[in-house]
């Protein structure tokens, strides 16, 4: 005895199947593509190529717009953890070049990236900006140093209030150890240079001083 309905129920579950696995491959292309581009636009920002970051991130927000929207039917696919990541790329370049350039920080909602993303993505932005600290105490510019730390400072200290399950949070209090751990290097290290630049200064001062 055959079931008649099931060819049809089988149709219908091909086609639901096909269309999300179309979804899928689209996806996983657009997801490398807005990573790629929110790389770029954090390389340029380290490089002060700031134009150059701004039509980047000007692509990234497009490109990010465009996979949500394209995931929108499947929520499935819009929180698995591909897109997520990407999303969580999206949030590290904008916040980074906002703190880098003195804009205003944005928040999901102008991102329009769910919490959790966010807040992971702050926290790498937390990070990646001990590398621009590191550049600028090469270049003995100390000032634009210690406002990019208390950045991280402030960051890691809105990050440990978000005491919430991980399952919530995507795995946040990793992200936050991280962030603590970095911040704490690049505190010592910016510290140290300091003094030790502001140590050069008293000697050429002195050197002046007796040359005379």
């Amino acid at each position: 005895m055959r079931l008649k309905e099931l060819e049809g129920i089988a149709r219908e579950i091909h086609a639901v199947l096909e269309a999300k696995n179309a979804a899928r491959d689209a996806a996983l292309m657009r997801c490398r593509e807005l990573t790629r581009l929110c790389a770029l636009c954090i390389r340029a920002v380290h490089r002060e190529e700031y134009a150059e970051g701004q039509r980047l991130l000007r692509e990234a927000q497009q490109a990010a717009f465009v996979l949500q929207t394209d995931l929108a039917p499947f929520p499935d696919l819009l929180y698995a953890g591909y897109t997520q990541d990407a999303l969580k790329e999206w949030v590290e370049a904008s916040v980074v070049y906002a703190i880098v350039t003195g804009q205003p920080l944005p928040g999901p909602r102008e991102l329009n990236v769910p919490e959790a993303a966010y807040l992971n993505g702050l926290a790498e932005a937390a990070t990646e900006l001990r590398r621009r600290i590191l550049d600028l105490i090469r270049t003995d510019r100390f000032d634009e140093a210690e406002r990019l730390l208390q950045a991280m400072d402030e960051i890691y200290e809105v990050l440990i209030t978000m005491d919430y399950p991980d399952a919530l949070t995507g795995n946040l209090r990793r992200a936050t150890d991280v962030v603590r751990g970095t911040l704490e290097r690049t505190r010592g290290e910016l510290t140290l240079s300091l003094r030790e630049h502001l140590l050069q200064e008293a000697l050429q001062r002195i050197d002046l001083r007796f040359s005379k």
